[in-house]
């Protein structure tokens, strides 16, 4: 039985039909009239240039706390992500040239590289120095580091005479130290330019602040990115699988093209750790399909 509303949905695709048909033909005739060649769909509503986005995604290597190096490799090989920030349960410490050499040849069995040491907690010149001979024999040039404030003028010595950057990981309101971007700024900003920050996005929002905002504003002081979604921009906000949080992801690859950020941004995961598979494949699908956008 024929509805109103079925007639009225047939008539209107049919009248669609009708109209689009001599537009077709008129695109048809004057392209073969013109060129001797049929323009295609395509030619008539070409796509827009792939986005050329001048940072690189990696992993945050605590996404891993529970699982060895080598599903930790695994992982990363099967998400095409190239990129590690080492965690030192996966790499001690206190571990000699021939345990670093074994490191690296693993994750070159899985097309990865370690491009940073850390997060490390230094709360004693003697921790200091520990991480910064540790990062030289890993041989990255990248320390991602939580010194205690009183600390920055050794760190600040340290990296004159290393050559290092060193990028102070913020960690929201649930600590009293670096909770986000502009405390970071305020401490660091009358030290060596190579002393910044590692803009986890997530504690930075849960803090009250804007991540893309703070990334424009601080972007020369920008060395590494922890990339995250949060359930809510407060401190009960809770990590949970992109897209599904207060994260504006699209705002954020906008600002990182803007600023010319060519530094990682790395997934943290810290839902479900001891079962975050499926969330990270989530996650980083999702952030792919922004990073694809031309926004």
């Amino acid at each position: 039985m024929q509805t109103r509303r079925s007639f009225m949905k047939k008539s209107l695709t049919g009248a669609l039909l009708i109209g689009a048909a001599p537009i077709a033909a008129k695109v048809k005739m004057i392209g073969t009239a013109n060129t001797g060649t049929e323009i295609t769909p395509a030619q008539v509503n070409p796509k827009p240039p792939q986005p050329v986005n001048p940072f690189q995604l990696g992993m945050a290597g605590y996404t891993f706390l529970h699982f060895d190096l080598d599903t930790t490799l695994k992982t990363l090989e099967r998400l095409d992500i190239r990129f590690l920030c080492i965690k030192d349960f996966h790499l001690p410490l206190d571990s000699n040239d021939e345990q670093i050499k074994a490191f690296h040849a693993k994750c070159a069995e899985h097309k990865v590289t370690g491009y940073a040491v850390g997060p490390i907690y230094m709360r004693s010149e003697a921790e200091i120095d520990n991480a910064f001979a540790y990062a030289k024999r890993v041989g990255v040039k990248l320390i991602v580091g939580v010194p205690n404030y009183e600390l920055l003028p050794y760190v600040d010595r340290k990296i004159k005479e290393s050559g290092f950057n060193y990028a102070i990981h913020l960690h929201g309101p649930d600590q009293k130290i670096y909770q986000d971007a502009t405390v970071v700024w305020e401490q660091t900003k009358n030290l060596d330019p190579r002393i910044g920050m590692c803009l986890d996005i997530g504690h930075n929002l849960r803090n009250g602040a804007d991540p893309a905002v703070d990334l424009k504003r601080y972007h020369s002081r920008v060395f590494d990115v922890h990339i995250k979604d949060v359930s809510d921009s407060t401190k009960e906000g809770r990590n949970i699988e992109f897209g599904r949080g207060k994260i504006d992801f699209p705002a954020f690859v906008k600002a990182l093209r803007e600023v010319n950020y060519t530094g990682m941004c790395s997934l943290e995961y810290e839902k479900d750790m001891r079962d975050p598979f499926l969330g990270i494949a989530e996650s980083i699908g999702y952030f792919k399909a922004i990073m694809d956008s031309p926004l």
